[in-house]
This record gives C-alpha cells, sequence and structure tokens, in this order.
C-alpha cells in the first residue's frame, strides 16, 4: 500500500520532542570481594606495623625426677610493617550544570562523585592483588603499599625454571614472574592447601580469574564437573561454589581485579586493611565558576601471618 498523496507524517514533522530514557543503564562491574572481605583497622601512621610469631616444632619432652630446670633459647618475635598509599579521584563541574536539566540525573555532580568513588574501590581492589613492592615515597614519589604476593612465601606453588622466584616476604619486593607458565590444576591446589594446613592456616577463600574458574570447575570430586539435567524445572547446573579437601573446605570467588595468572588462598581473618583515611567526599577550593570535589582514601595492606595463606603463581591465562 502506498501513502494517499500530501500526506504529512513524521518524517516532515518539525519539533518534534526527543524520547530519551530517564535511566542510565551501566553494567560495569563493581565487586571487590576481596577489599570488602578485609576487615578494617585503624592506621596513625604512614608506616603501619604489626608483629608475628611462631611456636617451635614440637619435639621429645621427658624429664628425670629433681632435674634441673634449664631455660630454652627463645626467639623474638617479627616485625613487618606496610606503606599507606592514597587514592584521589577528582570532579570539577561547571556552574551552569546547575541550571541544566538532563535525563537519567539530577545533579551532575552528584552522579560524578557516585561514579568516581565505585571506580576507585575497583582501583583499591586492584591495588591488593598487584604484584607490587612497598614504597616510602618522598615529596616526589607516591607512596605504596605491598600487594598480597608480595608477602607469600611459605604457601607456594611457582614455576621457577625461567627466572621465577620467591619475594622476600615482607613487602620489600615483588614476585618474580616465571617466563615459562603452566596451567591451573588440581594437583597444584591440593598441593599447597596441604602446605597450608602443615603451617597452622585454615583458608576460607580462593580468588581466581574467570579463565582459572573454568579450570577448576574440571576439579575431580566436583559433582557439577559435568553440566547435568535437573529433572526439577528443567536447569543445567554446571557451577562449583565450595570445595572441600582433607585440609578444609573453601568457597571459590571468580574476582576481576586480580591477575590471572595469580590464584589466591586465603584465611580471611589473616588480612586486614589499615585505614589511615577512610574514603570521604569534600569539596575543594574553588576560584571560578565550578564546583569541584574529591574523593580520598588513604590505607594499606596487613597480611597478618603468611603462612596461613598461599599462592599458586606462574598459571597460564589463555
Amino acid at each position: 500500500m502506498a501513502q494517499p498523496s500530501n500526506t504529512f507524517d513524521s518524517y516532515d514533522a518539525v519539533g518534534i520532542r526527543e524520547d530519551l530514557s530517564d535511566v542510565i543503564y551501566d553494567v560495569s562491574p563493581e565487586e571487590t570481594p576481596f577489599y570488602s572481605a578485609c576487615a578494617k583497622v585503624k592506621a596513625t601512621n604512614t608506616y603501619h606495623e604489626w608483629q608475628t610469631d611462631a611456636l617451635r616444632a614440637a619435639g621429645a619432652n621427658a624429664h628425670i625426677e629433681g632435674d634441673a630446670t634449664t631455660a630454652e633459647a627463645r626467639t623474638a618475635t617479627v616485625r613487618r610493617g606496610n606503606y599507606t598509599q592514597i587514592f584521589k579521584n577528582s570532579v570539577i563541574i561547571p556552574g551552569t550544570d546547575d541550571g541544566l536539566d538532563k535525563a537519567g540525573r539530577s545533579k551532575e555532580m552528584a552522579y560524578q562523585t557516585l561514579k568516581v568513588a565505585k571506580e576507585q574501590k575497583l582501583d583499591i581492589e586492584k591495588a591488593l592483588f598487584d604484584n607490587n613492592a612497598r614504597v616510602a615515597g618522598n615529596a616526589t614519589t607516591a607512596r605504596e603499599f605491598a600487594g598480597a604476593p608480595s608477602w607469600l612465601i611459605t604457601n607456594v606453588d611457582l614455576q621457577s625454571g625461567n627466572s621465577g622466584a620467591n619475594p622476600t616476604g615482607d613487602g620489600t619486593d615483588a614476585r618474580t614472574d616465571d617466563g615459562t607458565a603452566t596451567a591451573f590444576s588440581q594437583t597444584k591446589f591440593d598441593a599447597v592447601m596441604q602446605s597450608i594446613w602443615e603451617s597452622g592456616g585454615t583458608p576460607q577463600t580462593c580468588y581466581l580469574s574467570a579463565f582459572q574458574m573454568t579450570k577448576a570447575l574440571a576439579f575431580a570430586g566436583n559433582n557439577n564437573q559435568r553440566s547435568q539435567i535437573s529433572a526439577e524445572g528443567g536447569k543445567v547446573s554446571n557451577y562449583l561454589a565450595v570445595y572441600l579437601t582433607p585440609w578444609g573446605e573453601v568457597t571459590f570467588v571468580p574476582s576481576r581485579q586480580n591477575r590471572s595468572r595469580d590464584v589466591f588462598i586465603m584465611q580471611d581473618d589473616m588480612w586486614c586493611v589499615a585505614m589511615l583515611r577512610p574514603t570521604k567526599n569534600e569539596a575543594l577550593a574553588k576560584d571560578g565558576d565550578y564546583q569541584k570535589r574529591q574523593v580520598v582514601t588513604e590505607l594499606s595492606l596487613v597480611c597478618k601471618n603468611e603462612k596461613a595463606s598461599g599462592i599458586i603463581a606462574d598459571n597460564t591465562t589463555s
């Protein structure tokens, strides 16, 4: 069919109002599982310190009656420390924005500061997982805290055939990545779990990338190792949430911010975040026709005792 002659349709019309939804859709991931799991403690200096200790190995302990008592040699505690790192983001919005009628938000400043706060939280999560040595900083160099990989030296599976090496374990240096990675496997996982148990740890959480999670789905003994059709609801399941080993029960938590080559097995209460300045949204001085605000956080990572956790390093990522 054809339009009648001289039909004035929507293509001819001028002044049709725009149809713009009053909602802004954003599916960007904002989960920070490790940062959220870490307890928050107070820091009172830019260099936050703590102490670790360990019991001696068990040995024979039998004495004769009336034996003179001789004091045992004792070892001092070990003092550890990490620097606080400043995370800062700012937003500048011109004064004209106050008079605009925008879709999806009433005030641009409120919308943007909320957005940068979420982005900063992701930056913090990434820094916690980063293979980064601590940096003391100075007037021209920013302070940086040592990330989780630089603390883990006892319960480790790594490749050493092509430069791979553990750090010192006090945050002063990073791990040395091996140039020849190997695939993440159940054998590696179980070995590190056993090592953690023998060291006295009781880990609860395994942080790993989506790629390594697919490897974990193939672990033997996983009831969902193969996709199964449920008689109820016709559901297909291929999921691993909790892995039960002789050395403990571990929850697998996919993480987008840790390096895919690293798989962390963590005892959650042996990690915390020392807050020198909790996240704050504050207005900055203005000298023109604009508003300026910043979101700032200053904190450090505390590894209370690295023997309670472990890392499977140098895993292939494709």
